[in-house]
């Protein structure tokens, strides 16, 4: 099928895809807003891309050492089955030998304790990060 892509399409997806929004809704909410055909294939494709390009960031190597890291919760509020719930989303913050934030990674889970985070340090263990010399840590 031949399709135009409209400019800002694919960032429109995904701000449609972040709502909560299927292939078929996004798919219709395109003909209602552009009077375009927008196949659910297409959508598909940008949103595949995009969760392609969250995994490499997630299994990217790290540093050795980060001199402080924060491990701390924050809640967001999601769509979920037509209706906004709160999710908690846990995250991994650290600071580089260069005085640099960087977010080291993310997660989704129920809850918080001792075994929890020591899962994550396990998971950044494997990514590459060796030494932490402070650590603020939420939840123990």
């Amino acid at each position: 099928k031949n399709q135009t892509r409209i400019t800002g399409m694919d960032n429109q997806i995904l701000a449609l895809y972040a709502r909560g929004m299927t292939t078929r809704e996004i798919t219709s909410a395109f003909k209602e807003m552009y009077d375009a055909d927008v196949s659910p294939t297409l959508i598909s494709k940008v949103t595949d891309a995009v969760k392609e390009q969250v995994s490499e960031w997630q299994n990217r190597p790290l540093d050795a050492l980060y001199p402080i890291v924060y491990l701390d919760c924050i809640v967001v509020k999601v769509r979920h089955s037509g209706s906004v719930i709160n999710k908690a989303v846990f995250l991994a913050l650290g600071i580089n030998t260069d005085g640099q934030k960087e977010l080291l990674d993310m997660w989704l889970a129920e809850n918080e304790g001792a075994k929890f985070w020591l899962n994550v340090l396990t998971e950044l263990k494997n990514r590459g990060l060796n030494d932490i010399l402070i650590a603020f840590v939420d939840g123990l």
